[in-house]
């Protein structure tokens, strides 16, 4: 199997950044409580230079740097983020392994996919750094040769053929064994893992027991640890601590840009769209405010979501300071992308979309609704008018589409694509003028008089002649010189004319 290694020099340092872009260049540390110490578990590369480093004293680091400024190193917050960039890149990779504190292995099974491995380390590179992440990525036959030479190698990439694990261990230093083995082969004095893979196993072995000789099987190129794929959450939920309380809405706006790239990013690697979420903030110093957001159609993308998120916290009252917050996916469905013809314009769209969910949001889920068709050929009773929801477009267990979808899917009859788009809920009765050649003239409708500009039909409709109400009727399309297309039909129960519907 072919694996990759995703590394982050500094990941901590780098999210930080992210979720608080004025840092970007200044000095800063992530401490740690360590024996009642607070000591510094990552810095940031100004603050590296000014001689601060992992281990030390949080006051050393500040005697060393006094515009220091330090922030609380929470590791569960650290995994979470990686969690997240590792299922954005299931399209890339089908399955990854975390590697705390600051990487992750890759199935590289689907390389060909993407013009090969080192296409794969590009393509993955790529969409870290177009969301603000460097990174160094190694292909190579097993865990361990591919996590030492992207953590301690020189270079941004590389791809290690089978076979040549040794080989390109060889130059690595010894402090890439990263466990107990290093300080034991170091006693030896011994500087690098190809020193120690030119060593006699038997020898190893009988000195550093099954330890020293998994260790020295790694400097060799022939790490057996298996692969083990991260299992995915089923409920997708991002969470931030905020290290001061907020007490508008402007402090909140790269928090909640952060948890809504990060959210986008996972939906997006499942290929799937948000379709209800709830946002929760946690008040200080206690108590909780539950948001709704409802989408008027299932999207993945971050810049409406936060739109939709601005729009809708504008209306909220907070009773205390905002701590924290919870963005968490209520239901979601599969996303099946956008197909454009030419002329389109997705900017457009994506407008629309931001207006119909701050409707949606604003005004309840049955403020929007959809027309669907009923099992009625009366053009009145044809259309019903639904919620504004995705089809569902899950399979059932046979593998056959269900009634629904299959529906939803299947081309609309050329006569349906005919009907008018408004559709009156009641016939309107007209006052026609024919001529005496039998031509149409005008029609009355709500109190003025309309000129017939033209006229197309009959189309004959009829049938429920099992029911207290039959109708027969020739409908006609007619366009009036103010009021444009109409449909309108002759009942052959009285012979009166009727307004049914309006094109757009």
């Amino acid at each position: 199997m072919r694996l990759g290694y995703l590394h982050f020099p500094r990941f901590a340092a780098q999210r930080k950044v992210l979720e608080l872009p004025e840092l970007t260049g200044k000095p800063f540390v992530l401490v740690e409580e360590v024996r009642g110490q607070r000591r510094v578990a990552c810095a940031s590369t100004s603050a590296l230079k000014a001689g601060v480093r992992p281990g030390t004293t949080l006051t050393a680091a500040s005697a060393l740097e006094p515009t220091l400024r330090h922030f609380p190193y929470r590791p569960e917050e650290e995994r979470r983020a990686l969690v997240a960039l590792g299922e954005m890149l299931m399209g890339l990779a089908p399955g990854f392994q975390l590697s705390e504190p600051d990487g992750l292995w890759l199935d590289a099974s689907a390389a060909h996919l993407v013009k090969g491995e080192e296409g794969l380390c590009t393509e993955v590179l790529a969409q870290c750094e177009e969301r603000g992440w460097r990174g160094r990525m190694v292909v190579a036959p097993d865990l361990f040769t591919a996590r030492a030479l992207a953590r301690h190698g020189t270079r941004r990439l590389e791809v290690v053929a089978d076979g040549e694990g040794a080989r390109a261990l060889a130059p690595l230093p010894l402090g890439a064994l990263e466990g107990p083995e290093h300080k034991a082969f170091a006693a030896l004095g011994l500087g690098t893992l190809g020193e120690v893979a030119a060593l006699p196993v038997g020898a190893v072995t009988a000195r550093g027991g099954a330890a020293g000789m998994r260790a020295h099987a790694r400097c060799r190129g022939g790490d057996e640890t298996p692969f083990v794929a991260q299992v995915l959450e089923e409920v997708l939920e991002e969470r931030l601590t905020l290290e001061w309380p907020a007490e508008s809405l402007e402090p909140l706006q790269f928090a909640l840009k952060t948890v809504l790239d990060r959210l986008c990013d996972r939906l997006g690697g499942r290929r799937r769209a948000a379709v209800r979420l709830s946002l929760t903030l946690r008040l200080d110093p206690s108590g909780q405010c539950v948001v709704p957001l409802t989408l008027a159609r299932p999207t993945a993308q971050p810049r409406m979501l936060l739109e939709l998120t601005r729009h809708r916290l504008s209306d909220v009252r907070l009773e205390g300071p905002v701590a924290g917050l919870v963005l968490r996916v209520e239901e979601d469905c599969e996303d099946g992308g956008q197909q454009l013809a030419l002329g389109d314009a997705p900017e457009g769209d994506a407008s629309l979309e931001v207006v119909l969910s701050r409707l949606a949001t604003a005004l309840g889920e049955d403020a929007l609704f959809m027309a669907a068709l009923e099992d009625s050929h009366r053009p009145e009773a044809g259309y019903a008018a639904r919620a504004f929801r995705p089809p569902p477009v899950s399979r059932g267990l046979e593998g056959e589409w269900s009634q629904s979808t299959r529906a939803a899917a299947e081309p609309v009859p050329e006569v349906l694509r005919e009907r008018p788009s408004r559709m009156l809920g009641r016939p309107t009765a007209l006052d026609v003028e024919v001529s005496a050649a039998g031509a149409w003239v005008a029609a009355y409708i709500g109190g003025r008089r309309q000129r017939v500009v033209a006229v197309s039909g009959p189309e004959r409709l009829g049938g429920d002649w099992w029911d207290e109400r039959p109708y027969s009727r020739d409908y006609y399309r007619v366009h009036f010189e103010e009021l444009g297309q109409a449909w309108v039909f002759r009942d052959a129960s009285d012979g009166r004319f009727y307004l049914q519907g309006l094109f757009d």
